[in-house]
């Protein structure tokens, strides 16, 4: 690229999910052409910048100094030098640091300019064969049990996509509680976009647990892509309550749960409960 002009401004710049190819022209003349580049981890880019022998100079920029260095970026700025922001991988201010020095650049009067490209979470839906026209991204789950029960609760009545983000040592925890809470919708997980060891898993909760519960270990970051809920379709009231009592659920903490899960009314769901538990007790009376 040639004969570009770079005014003085933050450059916020995405870079390669994985594959050091996948990265624009743009991106990289950008990234020669600042004066500092503010990083999540500068032995992570380093890796990058020396791959398309960019020279720039590194400074950290992560979410427990980021507060500090924006007063540093600021200064930068108003002493007339140009200022790159990037993350470890993908498109900055996604589920990373950063949002909050764009946020004082712009209120200083900086300009702001968007240098677009990779993103795991467009990338995880374009091959996830779920309809991305209208989606939801929920950024990584909860660490605390009971959040994370919460959070897929929400995602039961979601009628948009859902995608977010499982870092390997907590996804078979989300499935347990996935397969407990929606276990009729479809998942796909993509491990490792666009790495060697790439991986797109699809199935509903319950296969996947199992699938993954298999293995000796679990590496890499998960993103994970979940089919919206279908409102509209008249729920089977038989069909959820008997999953329910199944699944060991009865009485009114099972209306409870089919309400949670389905949205179907609780005195429904308990009347259709107290049928098929008496229809289920003569049956073993009798036999």
């Amino acid at each position: 690229m040639k004969n570009v002009d770079y005014p003085v401004a933050l450059y916020v710049v995405a870079t390669p999910i994985g594959n050091l190819d996948d990265i624009s022209v743009r991106a990289i003349e950008t990234l020669r052409n600042v004066d500092v580049i503010a990083c999540e981890d500068t032995r992570n880019s380093r890796v990058l910048l020396n791959n398309w022998n960019i020279s720039t100079p590194l400074m950290s920029l992560h979410r427990y100094n980021e507060n500090a260095r924006i007063q540093t970026v600021l200064e930068l700025l108003k002493n007339g030098q140009k200022v790159a922001l990037i993350s470890d991988a993908g498109t900055p201010n996604i589920s990373d640091p950063g949002y909050r020095l764009v946020c004082s650049a712009r209120d200083a009067g900086f300009g702001v300019v968007p240098i677009p490209g990779p993103s795991s979470i467009v990338t995880a839906l374009s091959v996830s064969g779920v309809d991305g026209s209208s989606f939801v991204f929920m950024g990584f789950s909860p660490k605390k049990q009971f959040a994370l029960e919460e959070f897929f609760r929400r995602i039961s009545l979601e009628e948009r996509t859902v995608v977010f983000l499982e870092p390997a040592r907590r996804i078979l925890k989300s499935m347990d509680v996935a397969r407990r809470l929606i276990p009729n919708r479809k998942f796909v997980l993509n491990r490792e976009l666009t790495k060697k060891f790439e991986e797109i898993i699809s199935g509903d909760a319950e296969s996947i647990y199992e699938q993954l519960g298999q293995r000796e270990n679990i590496k890499g970051e998960f993103v994970v892509v979940i089919e919206p809920c279908r409102l509209n379709i008249e729920p089977n009231i038989d069909e959820i309550v008997m999953e329910l009592m199944k699944a060991g659920y009865s009485g009114k903490i099972l209306a409870n749960e089919a309400h949670i899960r389905f949205n179907v009314s609780k005195s429904e769901a308990y009347r259709k409960f107290l049928s098929l538990h008496r229809a289920k007790t003569d049956t073993e009376f009798h036999s």
